[in-house]
């Protein structure tokens, strides 16, 4: 039993994967004839495709496939994470170009970023009255789409990132203050087109699908205000900490001598979601009552600091095996959103994900694990610093860490799990997965026999 729960456990991970990645509803979005995009790429003159986000790769790469048709009309850029050591990027037979904005796994914008961001500005304002525009948007879009306003450089905008993380700003904090400070973000993407119709496709990496957020809504309307972004910097005591030039010009806008980012969507331009962590969790739920499992989906709203996140879901668990409250086994136990792990000044090396199931294995402990996998990885493929997705825990883990003299309670007290797992043989490693809808996380408890 325990070895068929581990693979059951790979399989529905890998399911809510597969729902996750874009070369399916990429393709669906363009050709379905029923879905006013179809219709509109048939009759334009140009086709310009702008976009950002760790999915850039995977869904440049469907577009092709279904508009190859349409290639000498397509003309784009897109910023993409540089690919991994020893690999290069795809050449597309379109006349779109994938461009490295920064290095894989860092979420500060880079010049190669800011690059690729002024390439896209030039190319939506060029745009005729019967051209159509694509937008790629997929988690990651932030870091890839730097386009500092005139008078704040590139440094600065780096400093204001790194305090905003330092201080454990939240992401709709960040991309506020962000926003702000950009000529790209904010829905201003949008309003540099000029042709017939933008359609963005788009895939979630935020809790609740706020379009405004993902990749801080380059196509979407802004409710915040250069006054929520100086309420930001108040918050957390920062404003004798911001670069002088980032203080003046949000200080500035606040004053109204600079432009608002958009309050209203044009009509012309339409945001289409494609993917999100609650199509993953269903695709994960049917995989898993395929195989047996009475499915409890707790959705994808799951936040909050990782290690009582942990210890509240395996509790859950030990009601499961006692009880069968609130189903009696073989049940899955399935969650998605995005828990945070807060940092001292000295730590190990890890990610959220790893940090979940190393809580819940200590949490457990042996006897609570017999008959129970646990797993939770980051649908991007990383986690954290590290080339791990995740990790997976059962009872030959402990098992096996006891062997080699490790003490679980010991690597979790320093956020040191990436070590452990990697002595243990239980990172889930999958490379860069090219999409990323937040985390999906898991529990199987087994039945008798």
């Amino acid at each position: 039993m325990p070895r068929r729960l581990r693979e059951d456990a790979l399989a529905i991970w890998q399911a809510a994967l597969d729902a996750a990645r874009p070369e399916e509803v990429v393709v669906r979005a363009l050709t379905d004839p029923s879905l006013p995009l179809s219709a509109a790429l048939t009759r334009c003159r140009r086709i310009l495709v702008v976009g950002a986000g760790k999915a850039g790769v995977a869904m440049a790469q469907a577009l092709e496939s279904a508009l190859i048709e349409h290639r000498d009309r397509i003309t784009g850029w897109i910023n993409v994470p540089a690919p991994m050591p020893g690999s290069a990027l795809p050449t597309l037979r379109t006349g779109v170009v994938l461009h490295p904005a920064r290095p894989a796994g860092s979420n500060h914008p880079t010049a190669e970023g800011v690059v690729g961001a002024e390439r896209m500005l030039e190319l939506l304002a060029s745009a005729g009255p019967d051209d159509v525009a694509l937008c790629l948007i997929s988690g990651g879009g932030s870091a890839l789409l730097p386009a500092p306003v005139a008078g704040v450089p590139l440094e600065d905008k780096q400093a204001i990132t790194r305090l905003l993380h330092g201080c454990g700003a939240t992401i709709n904090e960040m991309n506020t203050v962000r926003k702000h400070l950009s000529r790209i973000k904010g829905g201003q993407l949008a309003q540099a087109f000029r042709g017939r119709a933008l359609f963005s496709l788009i895939i979630s990496d935020v809790i609740g699908d706020p379009l405004d957020v993902i990749a801080s809504g380059p196509t979407a309307p802004d409710p915040t205000t250069f006054a929520d972004a100086l309420a930001v910097l108040d918050r957390y005591s920062l404003r004798s900490h911001t670069p002088a030039r980032v203080l003046r010009y949000l200080e500035e806008g606040a004053r109204g001598e600079h432009p608002e980012t958009l309050k209203q969507l044009p009509a012309h331009v339409h945001n289409v979601l494609l993917g999100n962590n609650e199509r993953s969790l269903r695709a994960a739920q049917s995989r898993g009552e395929e195989r047996g499992y009475r499915v409890l989906n707790l959705g994808s709203y799951l936040e909050g600091e990782t290690r009582p996140v942990a210890i509240a879901l395996a509790g859950i668990v030990r009601s499961i095996k006692a009880q069968g409250i609130p189903l009696s086994p073989p049940v899955c136990v399935l969650s998605g959103g995005e828990t945070t792990v807060t940092l001292g000044a000295e730590h190990g090396k890890g990610g959220r994900n790893q940090e979940f199931v190393l809580a819940a294995a200590v949490y457990l402990g042996a006897d609570g694990l017999r008959n129970v996998v646990v797993l939770s990885g980051g649908t991007d493929g990383e986690d954290g610093p590290t080339d791990a997705a995740g990790a997976l825990a059962e009872e030959d883990t402990l098992a096996r860490a006891a062997a080699l003299g490790l003490r679980p309670a010991d690597f979790l007290a320093h956020h040191n799990a990436y070590p452990f797992f990697a002595a243990t043989g239980d990172l889930l490693c999958t490379g860069l997965t090219h999409t990323n809808v937040m985390d999906v996380r898991l529990f199987l408890v087994g039945g008798a026999g």
